[in-house]
């Protein structure tokens, strides 16, 4: 059996831009999963990717892969549906042979290809299709980092102070939240107060926000439109200003399965104050599940990886309009906690 505790990656290329470091393992303390359904993707600025197979990392070279360009994402296979290792496995090597992308219209479109070609590759006679959650962040080399996001894994924005989601969870309360049968507060302590294992759509799997009542194969786009007004600046697939001032984490649930999620999320910002770099950052977020652990942690699978913004370069080619000094000092500009 693989070791619970992989070796922490971070000899990655993201420089002069980026930062970035991963860890994915079974789970912490003395009751963990039999293997880890988790999986990443990782391609850095030299067209080296890493993701696992058979819960071990796999490093290849991308060849025509294009100088300056980055992917990273996050998976969890869902084991309650079988082959849930597997469902993660077959997107993740999927990934890697998706061409760059430069807008989220262009991401949509192969990942949606991506989504109907594994559902005929795990197109069983009987038992549930498996489904895996994907939160990606696609790097251009010229421009602003593009999001697409299925499933209930999560961005974060971490600060000095807060540890802000950046993705909404596709659970049952968002699809209450969505047709207006509970408010901004009753979503916010069904999804981020507590923790239920309950997904309403996932990559491969479908979704059951079009109908309820069944499960339909398409995925299923959570736009500003749908979504209330209190979570409409949150769509999932959009182009993500990054600021200097955060790191960016992307990890999957087993780092909320607990009583109070959103106490242990709040610990966040001073657990990584003053850590010099993602891969300490990451180490921190491990350590504490090992040495403090929320009350209430669920054995579950772990994954995160951290992308920091190196200082001066995070948003170097976000702006190609050619707009005068003082409309561009301006624009974007709104209150950050």
């Amino acid at each position: 059996m693989p070791p619970a505790f992989p070796a922490l990656l971070s000899a990655f290329q993201f420089a002069p831009r980026y930062d970035v470091a991963v860890a994915s393992r079974r789970g912490a303390g003395a009751v963990q999963r039999a293997e880890n359904q988790d999986n990443f993707v990782v391609i850095d600025f030299a067209g080296k990717a890493c993701h696992l197979l058979g819960q071990e990392p796999r490093h290849i070279q991308l060849a025509g892969w294009p100088a300056g360009h980055g992917r990273v994402a996050v998976l969890d296979g869902m084991g309650g549906h079988g082959h849930g290792r597997e469902a993660a496995e077959a997107v993740a090597a999927g990934l890697l042979t998706v061409p760059p992308c430069h807008s989220a219209a262009e991401l949509t479109r192969h990942l949606d290809v991506l989504h109907a070609e594994l559902q005929r590759h795990f197109a069983f006679d009987t038992g549930a299709r498996p489904g895996t959650t994907l939160t990606l962040l696609e790097l251009p080399a010229s421009g602003q980092p593009l999001l697409y996001h299925v499933g209930d894994s999560r961005l974060y924005e971490i600060g000095l102070t807060r540890a802000m989601p950046l993705t909404v969870d596709h659970v049952p309360a968002t699809a209450a939240a969505m047709s207006g049968r509970i408010d901004e507060r009753s979503w916010w302590r069904q999804v981020h107060g507590a923790h239920s294992p309950q997904i309403a759509q996932a990559f491969i799997l479908g979704n059951t926000f079009s109908n309820p009542a069944q499960l339909s194969d398409p995925l299923y786009e959570l736009t500003p439109l749908k979504l209330p007004s209190w979570l409409c600046r949150l769509p999932d697939r959009r182009v993500l200003p990054l600021r200097e001032d955060a790191v960016y984490l992307l990890a999957t649930d087993g780092f909320w399965s607990c009583a109070a999620p959103d106490s242990f999320v709040s610990r966040w910002p001073g657990l990584l104050a003053g850590a010099p770099d993602a891969a300490a950052m990451v180490a921190r977020l491990f350590t504490a599940l090992d040495a403090t652990p929320p009350e209430g942690l669920q054995a579950d699978n772990l994954t995160a990886l951290v992308l920091r913004p190196l200082a001066g370069m995070a948003n170097a080619h976000a702006d190609e309009t050619a707009l005068p000094d003082a409309a561009r000092s301006g624009a974007g500009r709104g209150d950050r906690s």
